[in-house]
């Protein structure tokens, strides 16, 4: 007999922001480990992509819906039955200075990257629809946790405040003995990061930086949020994985 205490088997995950990156490799990796996986996203053909690149299993499901708006929420949660793992990876990035950084741009940002999923994690444990010892993964990021960089202060500001969230979400649901942890990426090579005005300059510059010498891919995340959504991580809650190439030693 096998012992894998990292197994998914018998699991149903739900995976938001599933179309790319970070959330697309964690949903196609929670699969290859025996889980039946929720995938949703926004766009509607990346997220097809994402279900046919996941290892077949009859409970997976996909919905696509957007969390911004409460009608999204509504959908996704008139979907789901049970969970017993949920990652909330959906997210934005923005480089600006904060000479430039007007509310509207925070606003943006933070709707998407804060606002959205704390309302989709506090309406699925209001509903009950987390499992007793359920796992919750926020994918949130060194930015503005371990590390300051100009430019950087709307999307690092969203993701501190979501990483202060997780520990609060800890405390509270271990009454349920649900656990909620958070992983902290450094760079990874996903589309959020071409999303500024960083030049490919600036990226070589900033990635010599990196003990390793390069970004991230998006399965180094997904093998972390897979720790923290199995039984091998079960007397772990409230806490930060740190996966930065060791950019913040």
């Amino acid at each position: 007999m096998s012992y894998n205490p990292f197994s998914l088997e018998g699991k149903t995950v739900l995976v938001t922001g599933a179309s790319s990156g970070i959330g697309k490799a964690t949903a196609i990796a929670c699969s290859k480990m025996g889980a039946s996986v929720i995938v949703t996203g926004r766009n509607k053909e990346r997220l097809q992509q994402t279900f046919d690149e996941m290892l077949p299993n009859d409970g997976h499901e996909q919905i696509c819906a957007d969390l911004v708006t409460m009608e999204g929420i509504a959908e996704l949660l008139n979907s789901i039955e049970k969970l017993d793992g949920l990652v909330l990876c959906a997210g934005k990035g923005l480089t600006l200075p904060l000479q430039f950084a007007s509310r509207d741009k925070f606003n943006d940002i933070f709707e998407i990257n804060f606002f959205a999923p704390v309302e989709l994690l506090r309406q699925l444990y209001k509903k009950k629809l987390l499992n007793k010892e359920a796992s919750v993964v926020f994918v949130s990021s060194i930015g503005g946790v371990r590390r300051t960089l100009p430019g950087n202060s709307i999307y690092g500001a969203s993701k501190s405040a979501f990483n202060s969230i997780m520990k609060y979400s800890a405390r509270e649901f271990a009454q349920r003995q649900i656990r909620v942890n958070s992983v902290c990426p450094g760079m990874v090579e996903t589309p959020l990061i071409h999303g500024g005005t960083l030049t490919s300059e600036d990226f070589k510059k900033d990635m010599e930086q990196y003990p390793l010498k390069r970004y991230g891919k998006p399965s180094d995340i997904a093998n972390g949020i897979l720790y923290l959504l199995s039984d091998a991580s079960s007397w772990m809650t409230g806490q930060s994985l740190v996966i930065d190439g060791g950019c913040t030693l």
